[in-house]
């Protein structure tokens, strides 16, 4: 479908361009120079003393997880309200994903009182993910995990350029994980990152990322080693020269396009209290700088509007159904993971108890939100939002 407003869109130009071609003439396309300068660049911008580029974000969680060393048995707490790679990334490692609530219907990341409740003498860590670009509570989830010597990893794939503190999220925690998928503030089509402060841990990441060869296909070309050993059961989570030189490129960018998303979200936020009141936007007060990755709202209970009787699980579809004969992309972030089929057969007899996840993941709907997006866009879809749920009535 040609879409007038996008739910989401690239900010690409000459420069990313420009980035590609000189790869393409340098004749080196597999992980090289151009890869080192990336992680270089990324590590200077958050702040991390390493920074280790791969494949894409799944590919970043599941090495986070393999060398925090989970194994079966092992219990990770972690939000139901994300991406499925989250969970699925412990899963690979044998260990268990273990669902916590979120706080509220006003902060959709998890709850530091939840993460108390769901620890058990197997748990071995914490995966935290700043929902949207917005900061999780760090402080206190950071002096719970060192009381209890818990792992803490940051799913930090929507959180680009956002800060708490006077730290760049991903590097609170142990081991930080990026995304550079297509739709996110940066963006190399796929790709992923991941941040550590701890040098064997990078070491260990570098290493798992490459088949665990002591030497890379760069380095031989570069005559900087013949031959190479074999010292781990790695993986092919290489990422190539020319999307590192896209990321390059991109992070260039990204604290202005961010800035941007938070003009945008502001607006968003104005127009929607004074012109559909009964849309409720979280994250009213966030705490640090966050990235605005995507726009989050709740739209009403049905109930509270007085539909034509519906379903209650058609009553979002049915929005987002009008939404888009207004030519307006919206979607929905997240089906909660302990919804979908794998984790119900994960342990069948569990009652998984999310009642604040619950709510949100009934009433969210997620509203067009990109750099390049106009103001005039965003007018455009508050008024149709309005003039959608004006229908529903």
């Amino acid at each position: 479908m040609n879409w007038r407003i996008a739910l989401s869109d690239i900010d690409f130009d000459i420069e990313e361009s420009k980035a590609v071609q000189d790869v393409l003439n340098s004749r080196w396309l597999s992980m090289g120079e151009e890869t080192k300068q990336f992680e270089a660049d990324f590590a200077s911008y958050t702040g991390a003393k390493h920074a280790i580029a791969v494949t894409n974000a799944t590919a970043a969680l599941h090495l986070a997880c393999v060398v925090s060393g989970l194994q079966k048995g092992d219990e990770v707490i972690l939000p139901s309200l994300t991406f499925v790679a989250t969970a699925n990334a412990v899963r690979y490692t044998g260990a268990t994903p273990v669902f916590a609530d979120i706080e509220s219907m006003q902060s959709l990341n998890i709850s530091p009182a939840s993460i108390a409740k769901h620890l058990t003498k197997k748990t071995r860590a914490i995966m935290v993910v700043h929902y949207a670009g917005f900061p999780c509570d760090m402080p206190a989830i950071m002096q719970f995990a060192r009381e209890h010597k818990l792992i803490v990893i940051e799913d930090a794939a929507h959180s680009a350029g956002a800060w708490l503190e006077d730290r760049h999220l991903g590097t609170w925690g142990d081991i930080g994980c990026f995304s550079f998928f297509s739709n996110k503030n940066m963006t190399t089509g796929e790709g992923g990152m991941l941040v550590t402060n701890d040098d064997a841990l990078a070491e260990q990441l570098r290493l798992l990322r490459s088949h665990g060869m002591t030497s890379l296909s760069w380095d031989r070309h570069k005559g900087h080693a013949q031959t190479y050993d074999v010292i781990a059961l790695g993986y092919n989570y290489r990422i190539d020269e020319i999307r590192s030189a896209i990321g390059r490129a991109q992070l260039k960018k990204l604290d202005r396009n961010n800035a941007r998303r938070k003009e945008l979200t502001i607006l968003y936020r104005e127009l929607l209290a004074e012109l559909v009141p009964s849309i409720s936007v979280p994250f009213a007060e966030a705490a640090g700088v966050p990235a605005y990755h995507i726009f989050p709202i709740l739209i009403p209970k049905r109930g509270e509007i007085d539909p034509i009787m519906l379903p209650v699980d058609n009553y979002r579809q049915l929005f987002m159904d009008g939404m888009k004969t207004h030519g307006i992309q919206t979607s929905f972030h997240y089906p909660p993971i302990h919804h979908f089929n794998l984790y119900k057969e994960q342990e069948p007899h569990k009652k998984v108890d999310l009642p604040i996840t619950e709510e949100v993941c009934a009433q969210e709907v997620t509203l067009p939100l990109y750099s390049t997006m106009t103001k005039e866009n965003v007018r455009f879809v508050v008024d149709a939002a309005s003039n959608v749920l004006e229908k529903m009535r």
